[in-house]
């Protein structure tokens, strides 16, 4: 039987598990609420930029010491052809999350979908919706969460919350007279 490596203290500031990747400055208006998001779970994590066609040798290096160093999950920004996390996953076994950016020189965001989303067998990119970091990173908590107990009772919580965000708007609905609600 395998076991998991130990569980690294997902409140330890000191020991990101989560590594959030961005293709060029531009994309922290996107990535931030990855950052936001897994700062509420407190799941530490760290935040740089890695660009596939200008740093590539730092992506390499960047992809092949993450589990080294502790993190467990990679989540990773791109706009335009959205490169970065795809040569991330290639060069690393641990979960990699893209997030489709629509840049400025991209088609509606539409070529950082497929980019992504078209990713060869064997080498997968767990995609989210455009511009939407903030999903990748609870999906990020999620797969942490299956081995630490603090991180499943809080994103029971954040689902409780959310649900709870809906019925408050169902009772004010039915309060304004949409009773078949």
């Amino acid at each position: 039987m395998t076991t998991l490596p130990p569980e690294p203290n997902a409140t330890d500031a000191a020991t990101p598990v989560v590594g959030i990747l961005m293709g060029g400055q531009s994309d922290l208006r996107v990535m931030n609420a990855a950052a936001e998001m897994l700062r509420q779970f407190q799941v530490p994590y760290e935040l740089t930029l890695v660009s596939p066609h200008r740093t590539p040798h730092r992506l390499v290096e960047y992809a092949e010491s993450a589990r080294k160093r502790g993190l467990r999950v990679i989540i990773a920004g791109g706009g335009g052809a959205a490169h970065l996390p795809g040569m991330v996953a290639a060069f690393t076994t641990l979960p990699v999350i893209g997030v489709p950016i629509n840049a400025a020189t991209s088609i509606g965001g539409l070529d950082s979908i497929l980019s992504m989303l078209q990713m060869p067998a064997g080498v997968p990119v767990a995609t989210v919706a455009l511009d939407n970091a903030a999903n990748a990173a609870v999906l990020a908590v999620q797969m942490l969460a299956l081995g630490n107990a603090r991180l499943s009772d809080a994103l029971e919580k954040h689902r409780a919350a959310l649900r709870d965000k809906v019925m408050r708007s169902v009772d004010e609905l039915r309060k304004g007279g949409l009773d078949d609600i």
